[in-house]
């Protein structure tokens, strides 16, 4: 790992990603020496990344053996999705009204960043960049605190299904939904961007419960 982040933070990243890719599963205790034995690192930055980690939830501390990753309750989980649309959509909505098509096309290269992951399987390369794009694409809206928000929520989410939908080869489809996203924005097609968001929204609602909706 390297780069301009901290060690702590690059490992609290990698793991906010595999959290959300449900490859670290709920309830299931991992040890900072083992996760410090994967990313190559020493158990110090990993100790610390996991209690930033329960500070935000996410996990919860396990005397004497390490942490363990909370687990989403099916309402949770509905209203993190409500909560999703309500910002979402209707801000999805006004940026199409606001004639920025080139701001819109400079995210077209990471929504291909997700349809190739999506393509080769590679959970959590498709995380990485969904939620760059939707963080991107939110921050054309102008408001900090929405972004934050969405980050937050998105933190909190656990795609259950993502590794099925991708041994299905359904995960394509969903990956793709960006690419309509960006092109009824392109068109400035304010309903069809509002119709695409709230259908990708109750998709990826489907995924966190690794079911199709």
């Amino acid at each position: 790992m390297s780069g301009r982040q901290s060690l702590r933070e690059q490992v609290a990243q990698a793991l906010r990603d595999a959290l959300v890719a449900a490859e670290m599963r709920p309830g299931v205790v991992y040890s900072a020496p083992v996760l410090a034995a994967q990313f190559g690192v020493s158990a110090t930055p990993v100790r610390e990344a996991m209690l930033d980690l329960a500070k935000e939830g996410l996990v919860e501390a396990v005397r004497n053996k390490g942490f363990r990753v909370t687990e989403l309750s099916e309402r949770e989980l509905d209203e993190l999705t409500e909560i999703r649309a309500l910002l979402e959509v209707p801000t999805v909505a006004r940026l199409a009204d606001a004639a920025r098509a080139g701001e819109f096309e400079s995210l077209r290269p990471v929504a291909l960043e997700i349809v190739a992951a999506a393509e080769s399987g590679d959970l959590l390369a498709y995380v990485n960049a969904d939620l760059r794009f939707h963080v991107d694409l939110l921050r054309l809206a102008g408001n900090a605190h929405l972004v934050e928000i969405a980050r937050d929520l998105r933190y909190r989410a656990r795609l259950y299904g993502l590794k099925g939908l991708s041994e299905r080869g359904a995960l394509v489809h969903s990956a793709r939904e960006h690419l309509d996203l960006l092109d009824a924005l392109v068109r400035g097609d304010a309903g069809a961007a509002r119709r695409v968001m709230e259908h990708h929204i109750q998709h990826v609602r489907g995924i966190w419960a690794d079911r199709p909706e």
